[in-house]
């Protein structure tokens, strides 16, 4: 199956608003944390029954719940049941290969993001799903799998750093949006390093390898693409709305952090032009090597050809050609042969053509 789109035949049917999950399961079970803080007060826990997350609504502190691991659709569906979240919100956190997307509910506002990994190794970008559902004092967080993508932030809360908690739930949530943006510049980053390396090595060093390389980079690039454009739409949209929980402090943050996406997407831009650039110039450098190839081939028969009808000529069997009795044909012959041969290299090297 194809990386861009996952198989969904098991939501064939389905009514609208169906829990079903798809993707690859990536935990044996989901796991859930609890960060509630204030200014001077924080607590973190390890929620095992979801009951104890009721009363958060009403609690003037902020509450981030993560999920680790969204394939038990009962857990899922008790969390939107006991959070007030859309059905519709819910079948999107499920579906892992879902667009990147907001949605406004009444009560809530639902997100969808991709974290972006890459592979050093085999220069191959991966993705997880987050999504996120944002309250007037909560965040809840939705990944596929225990990761530390998020764990700067949690030491930025325990050791009380920055804005975060003296802000609401529409900081927190920025802050973890933001952490994902920067992954995807750094993930630019790395990438645009080896395709110019890689635009170095077509002038200096061109080899058949080169090609693969830069199809290699341009399925990359557009996966980039595939998950951080519609994550710049989302922000538009965000922006654009009646800007539920929001406080007119975080939007300025809520606009840089836009134009760091918009920076993203025309990196992007610029290094797919740079590759398609490579791919040209390794095409070009090509065709002038077996331009190269077929001029000196084409000299060479250039130079032969009136030698090969000398020769034919004088090889042919008839029984008296008057030049054969002469005592000094042969050299003569060759003299003419070299002073032909000489004349044409003369006048190709004269004409600049060698």
């Amino acid at each position: 199956m194809s990386r861009f789109i996952k198989d969904r035949t098991s939501k064939k049917g389905l009514a609208p608003g169906s829990l079903v999950f798809v993707g690859n399961r990536k935990m044996e079970s989901p796991q859930i944390s609890l960060m509630d803080y204030d200014e001077k007060n924080l607590t973190e826990s390890v929620v095992t029954d979801l009951e104890q997350l009721r009363n958060l609504k009403s609690l003037p502190t902020v509450s981030w719940i993560n999920v680790y691991g969204i394939h038990d659709t009962e857990v899922i569906q008790k969390l939107g049941e006991i959070f007030d979240i859309p059905s519709l919100l819910l079948e999107d956190i499920l579906v892992t290969d879902q667009r990147p997307k907001f949605e406004e509910g009444e009560k809530n506002l639902g997100f969808i993001m991709k974290m972006l990994t890459y592979e050093t190794d085999t220069y191959r970008i991966s993705d997880d799903q987050i999504s996120f559902v944002l309250g007037k004092n909560y965040v809840l967080s939705f990944q596929e799998k225990k990761a530390s993508f998020f764990d700067p932030v949690r030491e930025r809360i325990r050791s009380n750093k920055g804005r975060v908690r003296t802000s609401g739930s529409d900081y927190l949530l920025y802050v973890l949006m933001d952490t994902i943006v920067d992954h995807y510049l750094d993930i630019i980053a790395q990438i645009g390093d080896k395709i110019e390396e890689l635009g170095n090595l077509i002038i200096t060093k061109p080899d058949n390898k080169i090609a693969s390389d830069i199809y290699q980079f341009k399925v990359e690039m557009n996966y980039l693409r595939k998950n951080i454009r519609p994550a710049k739409e989302l922000l538009m949209i965000w922006l654009k709305s009646d800007r539920l929980f929001v406080n007119k402090k975080t939007m300025t943050y809520l606009n840089d952090l836009t134009d760091l996406v918009t920076q993203a997407e025309e990196s992007i831009e610029i290094y797919n032009n740079l590759l398609i650039d490579g791919l040209n110039v390794y095409n070009t450098n090509n065709s002038n090597r077996a331009n190269d190839i077929m001029k000196v081939l084409t000299i060479f028969a250039a130079v032969f050809i009136p030698l090969t009808f000398l020769a034919g000529i004088y090889g042919m069997n008839f029984e008296y050609i008057p030049e054969l009795g002469f005592r000094y044909s042969y050299p003569i012959f060759w003299g003419v042969v070299l002073l032909i041969g000489g004349g044409l290299f003369v006048f190709f090297k004269r004409r600049k053509w060698l």
